[in-house]
């Protein structure tokens, strides 16, 4: 035994189930639970319409999560790169085959699921980007010819999902992949250069509104102009924001009660069990049921951060890094998102909204932070 592996150990066998970081596990289920209770509220007290399914979706998920957490970290960072080509494959065969909902062309029917690849890619860029950087020596970190093959890594999978169109899902790709790229010490001065492309990329877009060359849809400026004016269309563009700020500004300090929400039970409130759920909360339970979820939220980053930052090993470290953030843009969009902060991006709310592809996926980049948790080298002696 070398004088590395006498000095860092990992647990082996049954004892691996106790070290799970049962605080995060604990932390995930709470907030789980609170969308099964909108979801029953949202659906008028039928658990079978949304609360159900998502119930078994949620423990097929958890267990997956406990059985990805038992697998070394090592396997993770081995099969990574095969992860990413994979979820690269997914995303083209969407523009071949795939089911077209709401305007857009984003899953694949595979009969007992509709799988988004899109939700699949956010978990594997992050895997690939820790890999990549768990190799490269630090003095390479920043250097411009190292820096090409992680943006290519990045920006391939962005097109394609811009093409679905997902501007939502686009947008935590490139900042869930710069997450990584940040944690693993890449110069400030390319996030500088990122920034002000991206102003005058903002510009660009903004100026081919009606042009041969616009950038994006229609119905993608709409969602823009809704965000900096509601008002301008109360009954179109603006409506979903319109309903949401009255449904929240409604539900006061304690709320109308479970179940009790008017904008929710008279079906003001659009999209009342996917994006806007949080609406439905805030009306129903309050200042205090939202600020209990966000509380929620904030444990769970705060405990993945620690274990990213106590971890020895690299790939781990950026892996846990890179999953926190993702998570945290993840509710911090849809909350703003709903809030009016920020433009309607069609992001999920975790754990919290209806959907089975995201569910099981998250809890997948979970277990993936569970695995850098139970695996992590622990000094001895």
């Amino acid at each position: 035994m070398s004088q590395v592996d006498r000095q860092y150990l990992v647990p082996r066998g049954p004892s691996k189930i106790f070290a799970l970081n049962f605080p995060l596990t604990v932390l995930i289920v709470a907030v789980a639970s609170a969308g099964f209770l909108m979801l029953f509220s949202v659906a008028g007290g039928q658990i079978d319409r949304w609360a159900w399914p998502q119930l078994i979706r949620f423990g097929v998920g958890l267990a997956a999560m406990i059985v990805i957490a038992m697998v070394p970290i090592r396997f993770w960072r081995i099969v990574s790169p095969s992860a990413y080509l994979g979820a690269l494959g997914l995303l083209v065969l969407v523009e071949i085959m795939g089911t077209v909902g709401m305007g857009a062309q984003r899953w694949i029917d595979l009969g007992f699921i509709l799988l988004q690849p899109s939700e699949v890619m956010k978990i594997a860029l992050v895997m690939v980007l820790a890999a990549y950087y768990h190799v490269l020596s630090p003095e390479k970190v920043s250097r411009p010819l190292w820096v090409i093959l992680p943006l290519i890594l990045i920006l391939v999978p962005v097109a394609l999902v811009l093409k679905q169109p997902d501007l939502g899902t686009a947008l935590l790709l490139m900042m869930g992949g710069g997450a990584v790229m940040f944690l693993a010490g890449v110069s400030l001065w390319y996030f500088g250069t990122a920034i002000v492309s991206g102003a005058g990329l903002v510009y660009a877009v903004l100026k081919s509104q009606g042009t041969s060359w616009q950038l994006i849809k229609d119905y993608q400026f709409r969602r823009i102009f809704t965000f900096l004016d509601p008002s301008a269309d109360p009954l179109g563009a603006g409506y979903h924001i319109t309903q949401a700020k009255i449904a929240m500004g409604s539900g006061g300090f304690a709320g109308r009660g479970y179940m009790q929400g008017t904008q929710t039970r008279l079906n003001f409130l659009p999209e009342k069990h996917t994006d806007f759920i949080f609406t439905t909360l805030a009306e129903e339970f309050g200042f205090v049921g939202s600020m209990t979820v966000l509380g929620l939220y904030t444990l769970i980053i705060v405990f993945c951060m620690v274990s990213a930052m106590s971890n020895r090993d690299r790939f781990g470290s950026l892996l846990t890094g890179g999953i926190t953030v993702t998570f945290f843009l993840f509710f911090a969009i849809n909350m703003g998102m709903v809030m009016g902060l920020m433009p309607v991006v069609g992001v999920p709310l975790p754990l919290v909204s209806y959907g089975g592809s995201a569910m099981l996926v998250l809890l997948a980049a979970f277990g993936l932070v569970q695995s850098a948790h139970v695996h992590r080298p622990r000094q001895t002696g």
